[in-house]
């Protein structure tokens, strides 16, 4: 792709409105316009991102057993209101009537919806447990938006529901979810703790919020330090090594400051362990048992003939959240570079060739690399422009494409200059380029 061609708007300094690196960033180079307060349109570069985030995030659900679906953004008040929290949810709720004088809403979650959709359609335990999930739009009529998408109105969401026979099930599908989190997380190059977390409005009285420290945070998380050490590459999908799992993380203090007990904590981390700092919320996973179905009326036939109402779960990312997270980890702001993760990069490489009317023979030779990229299936932007070297660079930095090829006067012959990023340049064959990328590509 020429960035000439390419519509990425990039701004010359970061906007006055924008407090935080993410939302400098994101306005920045042209990955997001605001359209109302809290709501944004997610430009070329911000949406390839976004669905690269969206890709893992699925690919790490499928691999848990849970199936995708897709449900509607407005939902009708009906269904709200047999769970009784149409009129508990609070302002939040985008309450809307159809020209039928109907009440409807656009969504903020999806309990109700989905659980309307399972007592529908299945009756017996036989045909549990069930894990559906779906990757949609919500919206959240913040009191006050801000930080851009990090607390906007409108966001996008994966979000999955387990339905389970009993308890035990029910937390052996909690437990799944858990460890499908960690993953996830780990292919985005995200450290995200998880810790026992309120369960406000969603209910029930088990929960876990996963945490990525920041400075620009808004929750607040006290924690012991021997938490990061910890790794769950190994673990299995089966009961026993995801009870072993969850119990390793849970054996060290880590909470938001919902649930933060001063004395416990200094009784249980010594005190050179105890870490308090801020984080940003990447997910949240929550258990609570009947407490829609059976408000719902949503039950399963049993051996014997009894019935009972299934015990369910709820669990959340923040696909577009994800996004401005990454950037908040990722992003040196002091020297204006940004390097996103290989995994979720809108470019794998920038060519950077240097140009001048009288000679276009380094932007040829970018033009010919760049059919060798595509034959190996490596995105990359040139920057076709005549602006001098500095401009260039300054601009791909910001951009953040993990590797960049300059072609100038020291690309003669096979070698070329190649950099990752922020480190220095090495002079490498374009054989060797594409090798090395293809090698982390496959290791995400």
């Amino acid at each position: 792709m020429l960035l000439s061609k390419s519509f990425i708007p990039i701004l010359r300094n970061n906007p006055s409105e924008a407090k935080i690196k993410s939302h400098q960033l994101m306005l920045r180079v042209g990955m997001i316009k605001q359209a109302s307060a809290g709501i944004y349109s997610w430009l070329p570069l911000g949406f390839k991102v976004m669905k690269k985030i969206e890709d893992i995030v699925r690919q790490e659900q499928n691999k848990i057993g849970a199936q995708e679906i897709l449900m509607p953004t407005i939902q009708s008040s009906e269904i709200w209101k047999e769970s009784g929290r149409y009129e508990d949810y609070g302002e939040e709720m985008l309450r809307i009537k159809d020209r039928q004088n109907r009440e409807m809403l656009y969504g903020p979650t999806n309990e109700e919806q989905v659980t309307e959709i399972f007592r529908s359609s299945l009756k017996s335990y036989k045909s549990l447990p069930q894990l559906l999930y779906h990757i949609q739009w919500k919206f959240r009529d913040e009191i006050r938006p801000r930080f851009g998408i990090m607390r906007g109105r409108e966001f996008y969401m994966k979000d999955a529901y387990s339905f389970d026979v009993s308890d035990e099930e029910a937390f052996y599908s909690y437990n799944k979810f858990f460890l499908s989190y960690l993953r996830t997380f780990k292919r985005l190059s995200l450290t995200a703790i998880p810790m026992a977390a309120d369960t406000g409005p969603i209910g029930g009285n088990l929960s876990h919020e996963f945490i990525i420290l920041a400075d620009t945070g808004e929750s607040k998380i006290f924690t012991d330090k021997r938490i990061f050490d910890l790794n769950s590459n190994d673990t299995e999908l089966e009961k026993k090594s995801l009870q072993q799992m969850r119990k390793k993380y849970e054996q060290y203090y880590s909470v938001t400051d919902e649930k933060f007990k001063k004395e416990e904590f200094e009784k249980v981390v010594s005190e050179e362990n105890r870490l308090i700092t801020k984080g940003i919320e990447v997910g949240h996973i929550f258990y609570f048992g009947d407490k829609y179905s059976k408000a719902m009326g949503a039950s399963v036939d049993l051996p014997g003939g009894k019935k009972d109402f299934v015990k369910m779960g709820s669990y959340g990312i923040g696909v577009s959240r994800l996004v401005g997270a990454i950037i908040e980890a990722k992003y040196d702001d002091k020297n204006e570079i940004m390097k996103w993760p290989l995994s979720v990069a809108p470019y794998d490489i920038a060519l950077l060739p240097m140009i001048n009317k009288n000679d276009t023979s380094a932007l040829d030779k970018a033009i010919n690399i760049n059919k060798e990229l595509i034959k190996n299936n490596i995105d990359s932007l040139i920057d076709d422009t005549e602006e001098n070297f500095s401009s260039k660079l300054k601009k791909m930095n910001l951009i953040g494409a993990p590797y960049q090829i300059i072609i100038g006067k020291k690309s003669d012959g096979d070698l070329l200059e190649f950099k990752e990023i922020g480190k220095e340049t090495q002079n490498l064959s374009l054989t060797k380029i594409i090798e090395t990328i293809k090698k982390q590509k496959n290791s995400n």
